[in-house]
């Protein structure tokens, strides 16, 4: 698998800022490994960064469009058909589902930063008819940050790949935890709200 992955990476590489792009549309492989080869590809001078990240987020934009249009038009049994296709379990969407009722549409940016949930979330918030255009929104914000960590990690690693998720894996779980306590305070927030206006 690995040297299938080496050579995938070396087919997108020879395509440049649009191997970048194209690599997180089709879902391949996992976007982080795609990223962290494009900060590669920035180490050896063959792509410049804010090409690659620009690359990046624009790929991994229209990967979840995708997603949220399969929601949108086909409704969870399209995706329970073909979402093998693309690396999501029925056990992934059930989890994303419960995050979107949970959580509304301001979940879409924080999720995008936890593993699992990143990618089935723009399939509940497409079977809720959300706009697309706050869809769009959310999910470019957090696309930025995103891309522009794992390019950073990629350019720093060189082409010593597989290491890649073992040394992401301390900065994703707190980003995670961080991410809970927004969402804690966001909804505390709220209801403190929700209650003054009651008693107003």
């Amino acid at each position: 698998m690995t040297e299938i992955i080496h050579s995938f990476l070396e087919w997108l590489s020879g395509l440049g800022y649009f191997g970048i792009a194209l690599g997180l549309m089709v879902e391949v492989i996992p976007s982080e490994i795609v990223l962290a080869y494009g900060g590669y590809l920035i180490s050896i001078g063959k792509v410049e960064p804010i090409g690659a990240l620009i690359a990046g987020v624009i790929g991994g934009v229209l990967a979840q469009l995708f997603l949220y249009w399969a929601g949108y038009y086909g409704g969870r049994p399209l995706i329970e058909k073909y979402g093998k296709y693309v690396l999501i379990k029925p056990s992934h969407l059930d989890l994303a589902e419960r995050w979107f009722e949970k959580y509304g549409s301001g979940v879409i940016f924080g999720a995008r930063f936890i593993p699992v949930v990143r990618h089935a979330i723009s399939i509940p918030a497409g079977i809720a008819k959300m706009s697309w255009k706050r869809f769009t929104i959310l999910t470019t914000l957090a696309a930025i940050p995103w891309s522009v960590f794992f390019l950073y990690l990629g350019y720093k690693i060189g082409d010593n790949q597989e290491k890649i998720k073992e040394v992401a894996g301390p900065y994703i779980q707190m980003a995670m935890i961080a991410i809970v306590i927004l969402l804690g305070l966001y909804f505390g927030i709220k209801w403190f709200m929700n209650k003054r206006r009651q008693a107003n």
